[in-house]
């Protein structure tokens, strides 16, 4: 077996895609979104919470179509946020033309659930008329019957539902496709990308393990799946699918960009684990410097270390960084030691090391690393 030695993720190229005011594919960045878990039809509500859902960091946002009221509601949704909205349409057609006309900026039509030819080109139609991308989004839960019948709940029958409706697209000359090929086990999930990829050359990727669960295993399930294949190559954007909070999946789906250094926004905390070496107790002071740089928006990194095996390595390695000794702290900067403190003092002497290095560029967004 033969392994690389390259640390390079060498992306799959793919066209791009306007999405409202970004771009999807080629060299743009991998897009982070998530999806608004309020009633659409509430405007207020559903405003507020994507106002939150951006300042979090996210790129564009979905909301869920389930009704007319909230098919209605997504114009002065759209007149009221800043970045681009992403309408959710399963089984009606209908709903998905008042989305369009409510000036969003993106549908995803799940194959399985609208399986009209007719309704989908007129759909395919009216978002060429507009210059709507659409992402194809295939659930293993939902396929058609007759291609779960021939092929089971396989990556093959999830890639044959996505041909089938790019078969309609193609007849329609569309081109501004994103595809998704999900399932909740991460192994059907990563094989049905795969063999995507493989496939249907071309085509941007929205990455994502479906139904994942509640955060910490939803979490996991969602770093093996997406980031085995973030370490593919493929993605054109993501979404960690959570039981939970919107905001913990933009978090997360940030977390796992940064860990693969394919974009970096924020600090990056690296800490220890702990064991009986330390001479300082490493975990609520981890948790404090974690608080305490939540804030900062500049793409840095800060090591927070026990002891003198690792530590001073460690933390010169970092942007910043403290490694504890007994009863006292280094404090790191640039690869510098630049203090050495009490072990009372550590926390507030990173502190002002950071921020007045930083200053009030701190809390801005600067330039992301990409």
């Amino acid at each position: 077996m033969h392994f690389e030695d390259s640390l390079e993720i060498l992306r799959r190229p793919t066209r791009k895609v306007k999405v409202g005011q970004i771009t999807m594919g080629g060299d743009s960045p991998i897009a982070i979104q998530t999806m608004a878990k309020t009633k659409t039809d509430d405007v207020k509500a559903t405003v507020e919470q994507i106002l939150q859902i951006q300042q979090a960091g996210a790129d564009l946002v979905r909301v869920a179509v389930p009704d007319e009221a909230s098919a209605r509601a997504l114009k002065k949704i759209r007149l009221n946020i800043q970045i681009p909205l992403v309408a959710d349409i399963h089984f009606n057609a209908k709903y998905a033309m008042i989305a369009l006309e409510g000036g969003i900026d993106k549908l995803r039509l799940n194959p399985g659930n609208i399986r009209n030819e007719g309704k989908i080109r007129d759909i395919v139609r009216a978002a060429k008329e507009r210059s709507v991308p659409i992402r194809i989004g295939v659930n293993a839960g939902s396929l058609d019957p007759d291609i779960k019948e021939k092929w089971g709940m396989t990556p093959r029958a999830i890639v044959e539902s996505a041909k089938r409706e790019l078969s309609y697209f193609d007849k329609e000359d569309f081109q501004d496709v994103v595809i998704s090929l999900k399932a909740s086990d991460v192994r059907t999930t990563v094989a049905a990308y795969r063999l995507a990829a493989q496939e249907l050359d071309g085509y941007p990727l929205h990455l994502g393990v479906t139904e994942a669960g509640i955060t910490r295993i939803g979490t996991v399930k969602s770093a093996m799946g997406i980031g085995t294949l973030l370490m593919d190559g493929l993605g054109a954007t993501l979404r960690v699918s959570l039981t939970g909070d919107p905001i913990d999946e933009v978090k997360i789906g940030w977390d796992m960009l940064s860990g693969l250094e394919l974009r970096r926004r924020g600090p990056n905390v690296i800490s220890c684990p702990s064991c009986g070496r330390c001479d300082i107790d490493v975990v609520p002071l981890a948790i404090q410097v974690n608080e305490a740089v939540s804030g900062i928006r500049a793409p840095v990194s800060i090591a927070v270390m026990g002891c003198e095996v690792n530590g001073p390595g460690e933390a010169s390695a970092a942007d910043y960084g403290v490694a504890g000794g007994d009863g006292f702290s280094l404090i790191f900067k640039k690869g510098q030691k630049v203090a050495r403190v009490s072990t009372e003092h550590q926390l507030a002497a990173l502190m002002e090391v950071i921020n007045s290095d930083l200053g009030e560029d701190a809390t801005k967004e600067v330039a992301e690393v990409e």
